[in-house]
């Protein structure tokens, strides 16, 4: 599912503070991009919950209808409302921690030793590809 929601984001002295009504979301940010991503990771989120539990994900608010006055942090600094782009499926690819079979090609000396050694190859292939990547275990 991709959708567009509108987002209050407001700017404190040290964070930016996010609340998303239509899906009774509240975070926050260390400045506006991270406050951005933390805002879209929130509403994949909820919305992937919700449809995991069958439940009815709410349709954006015309940005018309807001009132950034009525915000749950009105009264902490200055707020103005954006959109935040959402894509549940992108966002379930990422977050998924289920293996998946992949055909590595290896010269046939390397796979002979890696056998005698009684190496893990697929494990040695994991831990280089989040080194490359510089990502961190998920699981």
């Amino acid at each position: 599912m991709r959708n567009v929601y509108p987002a209050f984001f407001t700017k404190t002295n040290d964070k930016v503070l996010v609340e998303v009504p239509d899906l009774d979301i509240l975070t926050e940010g260390n400045d506006m991009n991270d406050a951005i991503d933390m805002a879209r990771d929130a509403i994949e989120l909820k919305c992937v919950s919700l449809e995991d539990d069958k439940e009815e994900i709410p349709n954006p608010s015309n940005i018309k209808d807001l009132n950034i006055n009525n915000g749950t942090f009105a009264d902490e600094g200055e707020t103005v409302v954006s959109f935040v782009d959402v894509d549940s499926t992108e966002y379930r690819k990422k977050i998924d921690t289920r293996t998946v079979r992949r055909n590595v090609a290896l010269p046939s000396w390397l796979n002979y030793e890696a056998e005698q050694a009684g190496v893990n190859v697929s494990r040695i292939l994991q831990e280089a590809l989040m080194n490359t990547l510089k990502l961190e275990r998920r699981i």
